[in-house]
């Protein structure tokens, strides 16, 4: 991991550490006097810029006309650079000396806060090595209501909690190698039909309990910027939204970084800069033209129409995240293309391997030197064009490895299923058969007298700028893309020691394989970036047990989910009653729950201990970033023994669920609250600890306009999946 250099500066910060499990920090501290100092300096530094400086810092320079996908102009008078904002929340865009990293999704899919904190050190490292000041990641919204959601795979999954955590850990990482992280897409887009039209109209309560949730985290781990949406929020666009930019993120959260549009996601001149948006990117449509601010703010300051010290503050606030992680201490020159890969890909593998869920596993797997394996699928291999052959990762041809649009980045090197699954058998002294295409001709042959025959299929989607396949960014259904259900039926028609092997952006229908006589096992290897082939090598052979869990509920139809991407505006009508919240609620039997995966061998649950010392009644702290400060402080504590009753070495994610007391209104069976990944050698215990803070066991009041804990007895529920409930407890408040 780099010097933690961004905690060295904030050592005055106060907050103690809470733990997931026993070994990194998962609650930042307040960071209150950090941003003081920042933006001391900040004023400071303002003192000697004019007008036109002001405008020149707020304002990019316009579409294509920099070396990044957003630049600002440098300002003499204070040594302020030329400032290079760059996608993304994956890696460096248009990088060729860059790592191909895991997409977020995966990250959430390891529940393993040691291995997201590194993927996000490793992100700000290779940034820094780019020259750039700030990287456009990670991602909060889309949050992944909607399955067919084109950009849900950039995120971290349907559940506020766990996306919250991935935040923290992806920004403390990121800002530690000096490098701005940005928190986007703020907020409710959803989903990229209408993007750039539609309203998201949602409730108070569903707005704070769900989709601002892990916002609140990034502004609790001193993020130094966050990104506002095309869409409008309850009938006023988002980048104009006083009431979401002002009044929530600034005020009621106490934000102190700056807010800066999507690409052309502004509206306005003056009411833009009054209701709270803080830089405009990239400073043009993408003609060049429409430009909204630059001499067209001038204007306005000047006829009193945007108040001088609200520029002001615009630019405090985009300095101070410069000197909040010394980016005025020397840093390299922009240079995209360097190359920055170090070790980072170790980390890529990782998470690609522990990222994977066995959903289903009959005992065919691990796999020992088999005789044969037969690999089938065109998604088993490489685009024959090239691995970067399509811009922004706009096709699904060869291996998937991320979805498509502006949160893509070129692959350095891609180590396909194929290639990885030959050069173990190479090694084993196994035959290999390939099936290298999707028609279900010539399967047969392919997988005759096989021990294993590996299926690989796919679906995909992404940003709604590029159109797949009749995809117009969010998929069109759930089912496998390329006729993945039917190649998965010829092969098990002639082979029953099918595996099939899962790459895909979010859910899909997996009925029809299930009812498929001769699968024996389903692998969700997600999306796996640069090393998917070597990750699931080490899935299928067992030199790791699978340790993965789904960051979303598989259900058995598409009507299950109850939501779908809509024509128009959104009413949210679902409210809290997303993802497993929503089957719970609707007593809906999921095919594959929310948290759940397989292993290669058991754990048992035990001994849980409930500590607290909650007291009901609304949130009283003063403001830090994030909230109000007493939100953010422990008070119950639960303990879990988790032990491996199985034969081999393996990784249980323990999950701790609450139910809030009858005196509540109305809300979900359960919800997330905690999470602790253990890795145990056979026949070994360890504790899971989960610290439950105060906004854990809170909800929205929406005439107090605050967080309340409500009176009463919580249910407490520790297990291996949402549904898979081992060990129970009570809290009372």
């Amino acid at each position: 991991m780099v010097p933690q250099t961004f905690f060295l500066l904030a050592a005055a910060m106060l907050g103690k550490g809470e733990t997931t499990g026993d070994k990194v920090s998962r609650q930042a501290p307040t960071g209150a006097q950090a941003w003081a100092a920042a933006h001391s300096q900040a004023a400071a530094a303002l003192a000697r810029m004019s007008q036109q400086d002001k405008i020149n810092m707020v304002t990019g320079v316009g579409w294509d006309k920099g070396p990044c996908v957003g630049n600002t102009a440098p300002i003499n008078s204070i040594n302020y650079p030329q400032i290079c904002l760059q996608d993304g929340p994956l890696g460096i865009r248009f990088g060729t000396g860059t790592t191909a990293f895991t997409p977020g999704i995966q990250a959430a899919s390891t529940w393993d806060v040691d291995l997201i904190r590194q993927r996000g050190a490793y992100l700000g490292a290779e940034a820094k090595g780019c020259g750039v000041h700030i990287l456009l990641g990670p991602v909060a919204g889309a949050l992944g209501k909607i399955p067919h959601g084109g950009r849900n795979w950039e995120g971290f999954g349907s559940d506020p909690y766990l996306a919250g955590i991935a935040m923290k850990e992806t920004i403390e990482g990121i800002q530690s190698a000096g490098v701005q992280a940005n928190a986007k897409h703020y907020i409710a887009n959803e989903q990229e039909l209408n993007r750039e039209t539609m309203s998201s109209n949602m409730d108070d309560r569903t707005q704070h309990e769900l989709y601002l949730w892990p916002f609140a985290d990034a502004v609790h781990a001193n993020v130094a910027s966050v990104m506002c949406s095309y869409n409008k929020l309850n009938g006023t666009w988002a980048c104009e939204n006083d009431k979401a930019l002002n009044q929530i993120l600034k005020k009621e959260l106490g934000f102190q970084g700056y807010v800066l549009s999507d690409w052309n996601a502004q509206h306005s001149t003056a009411l833009s800069a009054n209701s709270g948006l803080d830089l405009t990117m990239p400073g043009s449509d993408f003609n060049g033209r429409n430009i909204l601010w630059g001499p067209q703010l001038n204007s306005a300051v000047n006829a009193g129409q945007v108040q001088r010290s609200r520029l002001d503050d615009m630019c405090k606030r985009i300095l101070a995240g410069w000197y909040l992680l010394r980016q005025n201490q020397g840093y390299p020159s922009i240079n995209i293309r360097a190359n920055v890969q170090g070790n980072h890909k170790e980390n890529v593998r990782a998470v690609a391997r522990d990222g994977i869920v066995l959903l289903k596993n009959d005992g065919i797997l691990p796999l020992s030197k088999p005789k044969k394996i037969a690999v089938v699928g065109s998604h088993s291999v490489n685009n024959p064009q090239g691995i970067n052959a399509c811009v922004d990762k706009g096709c699904n041809v060869g291996t998937l490895g991320m979805g498509w649009g502006s949160g893509s980045v070129n692959y350095p090197y891609l180590i396909s299923p194929y290639d990885a699954l030959r050069t173990r058998a190479q090694a084993d002294g196994t035959q290999v058969s390939l099936h290298n295409n999707d028609n279900t001709n010539g399967v047969s042959n392919a997988v005759s007298g096989a021990d294993a025959v590996v299926v690989v299929i796919t679906a995909d989607s992404g940003e709604g700028y590029i159109t797949v396949e009749g995809h117009v960014g969010d998929r069109n259904n759930l089912d496998p893309w390329h006729n993945g259900n039917q190649l998965v039926q010829a092969a098990a028609q002639a082979n029953k020691n099918v595996i099939v092997v899962v790459h895909s952006v979010g859910q899909i229908t997996l009925e029809t394989i299930l009812n498929t006589n001769g699968v024996r096992a389903i692998v969700w290897a997600g999306l796996p970036g640069q090393e998917n082939g070597n990750a699931l090598v080490d899935v299928l052979y067992g030199l790791v047990s699978p340790s993965g869990k789904l960051p979303y509920t598989i259900g058995k139809r598409e009507a299950d989910y109850g939501t779908a991407v809509i024509r128009g505006d959104d009413n949210f009508r679902e409210g809290l009653f997303v993802d497993y919240r929503h089957f719970d609620n609707a007593k809906i039997e999921p095919r594959y729950e929310f948290g759940f995966g397989l292993s290669y061998t058991n754990f048992t649950f035990s001994d849980i201990k409930v500590t607290s010392t909650v007291k009901a009644g609304p949130a009283t702290g003063p403001t830090i970033p994030g909230g109000p400060a007493d939100l953010w402080e422990d008070v119950a504590t639960v303990t879990a023994v988790i032990t491996n009753s199985g034969a081999v070495e393996g990784a249980e994610v323990a999950q701790l669920y609450i139910g809030l007391p009858s005196s509540a209104p109305a809300s979900p069976p359960k919800q997330l609250r905690g999470f602790s990944k253990l890795k145990l050698a056979p026949g070994a215990s360890g504790t899971a600890t989960f610290n439950l803070r105060r906004r854990d066991l809170s909800y929205w009041d929406t005439r107090l306009q605050n967080w309340v804990v409500p009176s009463g007895n919580f249910v407490v529920s520790v297990g291996a999946s949402s549904r898979d409930i081992r060990l129970t407890g009570t809290i009372t408040a």
